[in-house]
């Protein structure tokens, strides 16, 4: 029998992560949606991203790489002929985080099946708004990737801000792998252009002018309910709250 391995979007999901599938679990633990993803190694960007988070998330950076950079290490020691499963959600935040997985287990298909778990239906809750019976379900219907270079592509394009390539190269996925191309859109409308400041960003503005409120919770709540594509937790809509309110 195959050695079996999960990666999972999140803690979340490994603590409601059902008993009766087998395998050994590796986190994702990363918002690589937000903030820089520069480096020409994978050593540069763990060393950027350990600065980022640590700036405008708190920890120190022996934090992130012990808590995040360590799971990404496993993943390059997966071993040989192998079943490798990605729970990977829809929304832009999950999916810049599968696009990364991928790449890093580009080299490892040749010998390897690589499967896709994800919810039927996209929305704010994704995977911890399941029962364990129901993600055993999601388990048992999982998908081959079979489209692996050009899903591990993603993130090359995205890590260097090529949004055209990013787009076509979606617009190629889009018959079997439709919520690409729909997060790769989101993707490309929070970028600022000609004094636009992005989709996020001006989604919060009219949710606040709505609601005539600063409450940053019933703000964050209606964000999640309009812009559930992006997949942003309160960190991030945090961040977009607090440029807001100290631009105005």
């Amino acid at each position: 029998m195959k050695n079996q391995f999960h990666i999972l979007n999140g803690d979340s999901l490994k603590q409601q992560f059902p008993e009766d599938i087998q395998g050994d679990i590796i986190v994702a633990r990363e918002c690589l949606v937000d903030g820089t993803v520069k480096g020409k190694s994978l050593d540069e960007l763990f060393s950027s991203r350990a600065e980022f988070i640590s700036q405008n998330y708190g920890g120190s950076k022996q934090d992130y790489y012990e808590k995040a950079a360590s799971e990404f290490h496993k993943i390059l020691e997966i071993s040989a002929n192998s079943d490798i499963n990605l729970w990977f959600e829809d929304d832009l935040f999950c999916q810049v985080n599968f696009w990364f997985v991928a790449n890093l287990l580009i080299k490892r298909v040749e010998d390897s099946r690589i499967y896709l778990v994800r919810p039927k239906v996209h929305n704010q809750y994704g995977f911890a708004g399941l029962k364990k019976s129901e993600l055993s379900l999601l388990y048992k219907n999982k998908i081959l990737i079979s489209e692996f270079n050009k899903i591990s592509s993603l993130w090359d394009s995205y890590q260097n801000d090529d949004t055209q390539k990013l787009l076509d190269t979606a617009v190629e996925l889009k018959d079997k792998y439709p919520f690409i191309l729909s997060a790769v859109k989101a993707h490309i409308q929070r970028i600022p252009v000609n004094g636009n400041v992005g989709r996020p960003t001006q989604s919060l503005i009219t949710i606040m002018q709505e609601l005539e409120t600063e409450d940053f919770d019933k703000v964050f709540r209606e964000f999640n309910t309009r812009e559930s594509i992006y997949g942003f937790g309160d960190l991030q809509v945090k961040r977009l709250f607090d440029q807001i309110i100290s631009n105005h």
